[in-house]
């Protein structure tokens, strides 16, 4: 597929303001997309790897506005594509307003022709574009950046302004286009596997792209077979090709992969009493202060994932010790990372942080921040995928394998509030954060936050919030952020379309963020230090002293009151927030929403 078609109908898609009609457009590109599927449906997404996929292409925005302002011409510099950034506000828009195809240099490879839609493009096509940004990805050591820019700037280089405009969101993972995985899951369906698609023309689906509007909406069942290869795979792209080659059984055959991270289950807060009522009996649980991690054993070698999926082995080594040392055939686990002091008690979660992502002087951390594994969930045993299985079968598994160590601990299972309660006091005495409660019969769902798990815990008054702004401090901070503007996203019907998709899918296919209040206070010197650093690179644009900044980092923020405020776009504001931590282990998508918020209000 030309990739000045594929930004053709992402533009059509953008425009579209009915839900219906974008799986319908979406539809019909996923069955004209031919051998490229898998690319077009990660592209959709703003994805170059599978989700499961921590691979990223390391090209911040300064970077992007340079290879920009290069391809655009010798009288354009970074920064007059920043000062039109601050004027139009999304660097699509501002990288569709240049005429590209003159330049040549290195990695300007090709350009110059027609692409047919009277645009100077260079003929690019979806594939090249993947293996180029591909390439980009793995560039590392002496040089690694100038060889990126030359390779983005070639890419520029070719393309016409549609093209340029969804290349430039692409490269920053934000298409914008109102396409998020519930989208994508729809489209998959009623293109390959939802008979009735095609069944009135006498089609198999895969041969039915087009057809009115009704057809654009799948069958339960449809969506059901792609939703649970979806939930055990990850991956988008190989499941649509799945789907149409394969069809509904080979959907059915997509299994858990040992090396390839699912979404994890996730709880709502609940308590003993809803859960009696609702289950009959619960499972309980200890909840504990710590990061959450997916073990990968294959049978010789250990994976761990975090929650957001990233690849976090390098930095735990103990923990890849423990596994390998207690298990000897293919296993994936979730469970938690915890921080531990000398005599085994639980230290408070902010060490765990010092270790988690940490990819430098990882020996002499472990030797001042020691870690172990508390594994509550086998998801997968020896060529056995274990998520349809009820949560009872699954915890006879994981004591199977890890019964004798203090990895794993023995659930209690109760139908009495007042045991319940002197679980959870014996939870908190040992310092661990609450109890968790879950249904004795449920299965694992990835991804999910359901009813089917609850956490209990004390309440604390803390909020995690997105980092969508800042302000350069005075005098001897004046080169550090010294303040922080916080946002809740948007979630649910608030977040536009697609509301019904996956938890997170809304809040990421609008990029819906509304603020919630400013953060000074709780930091140190040293700390504000590495929170610029951190921030830097994702500043969207200046005003002054004042700087907008892409959604990318999640703190933990306390406060002591929520109020009603006109000032915020939320609508709130926070009384006295003070700063906590990273949340390193959160994504944006997994903030909290707007919907939290406003039940914390009424709790008040």
């Amino acid at each position: 597929m030309e990739f000045a078609e594929f930004a053709a109908r992402a533009e059509e898609i953008a425009e579209e303001p009915g839900d219906l009609a974008t799986t319908e457009r979406v539809r019909d590109l996923l069955a004209d997309a031919s051998e490229d599927l898998p690319v077009v449906v990660r592209f959709l997404q703003g994805r170059v790897y599978p989700a499961w996929d921590a691979t990223t292409l390391d090209i911040g925005p300064a970077l992007l506005h340079e290879a920009i302002a290069r391809a655009a011409g010798p009288n354009v510099d970074s920064d007059d594509v920043e000062s039109k950034l601050a004027e139009v506000g999304e660097i699509g828009a501002v990288a569709a307003t240049y005429e590209f195809g003159g330049q040549r240099g290195l990695g300007a490879f090709g350009g110059g022709a027609a692409d047919g839609s009277g645009e100077r493009g260079g003929g690019l096509t979806v594939a090249a574009v993947d293996d180029r940004l591909r390439e980009i990805a793995t560039t590392t050591g002496e040089g690694s950046e100038g060889r990126r820019l030359d390779a983005l700037f070639g890419l520029f280089n070719r393309a016409s302004q549609t093209e340029a405009k969804f290349l430039a969101r692409l490269v920053l993972g934000e298409m914008r286009i109102g396409v998020g995985g519930g989208t994508v899951r729809d489209a998959t369906a009623a293109a390959f596997v939802d008979e009735g698609v095609a069944g009135e023309r006498g089609e198999t689906p895969s041969e039915a792209p087009g057809g009115d509007e009704s057809e654009a909406t799948p069958d339960s069942d449809a969506v059901d077979a792609v939703e649970r290869a979806l939930q055990v795979s990850n991956d988008y792209g190989m499941v649509a090709r799945v789907a149409r080659e394969e069809g509904r059984e080979g959907l059915d055959a997509v299994g858990l992969e040992v090396g390839r991270p699912v979404q994890a289950m996730l709880a709502q807060a609940g308590s003993a009493t809803e859960a009696i009522e609702e289950w009959g009996e619960a499972v309980v649980e200890t909840k504990f202060d710590g990061a959450r991690v997916q073990v990968h054993f294959d049978g010789e070698e250990t994976a761990l994932f975090s929650r957001n999926m990233d690849d976090v082995t390098d930095p735990l080594p103990e923990v890849v010790e423990f596994v390998e040392r207690a298990v000897d055939v293919p296993v994936v686990l979730d469970g938690e990372v915890v921080a531990v002091d000398d005599y085994g008690s639980p230290l408070p979660f902010q060490e765990v942080l010092r270790r988690f992502r940490r990819k430098y002087d990882v020996e002499r951390m472990r030797e001042e921040v020691r870690v172990e594994l508390r594994a509550f969930d086998c998801l997968h045993v020896d060529g056995d995928d274990l998520l349809d299985a009820p949560l009872s079968e699954r915890h006879d598994r994981l004591r199977a394998l890890l019964g004798d160590t203090d990895a794993v601990s023995e659930p209690v299972v109760s139908d009495d509030p007042d045991e319940i309660a002197a679980v959870e006091e014996r939870a908190l005495e040992a310092g661990h954060e609450g109890i968790m409660l879950k249904e004795p019969e449920s299965t694992y769902a990835p991804g999910k936050r359901g009813r089917n798990w609850l956490k209990r815990k004390p309440d604390v008054e803390t909020l995690d919030l997105v980092v969508t702004g800042a302000e350069w401090g005075e005098g001897r901070r004046a080169n550090l952020f010294g303040t922080f503007l916080l946002s809740a996203r948007v979630d649910g019907e608030a977040a536009g379309r697609d509301a019904t998709a996956t938890d997170g899918d809304a809040a990421a296919d609008s990029d819906a963020y509304a603020t919630i209040g400013k953060v000074a206070t709780g930091i140190t010197d040293e700390e504000l230090e590495a929170l610029t650093e951190r921030l830097e690179p994702h500043i969207e644009r200046e005003d002054g002293q004042t700087v907008s900044i892409a959604p990318e980092v999640v703190f933990e923020v306390g406060y002591e009151e929520i109020q009603a405020s006109p000032t915020y776009e939320s609508g709130y504001a926070l009384r006295f927030p003070r700063y906590v931590t990273v949340r390193e282990d959160k994504s944006p998508v997994d903030a909290d929403g707007l919907a939290r918020v406003e039940r914390l209000v009424d709790e008040q």
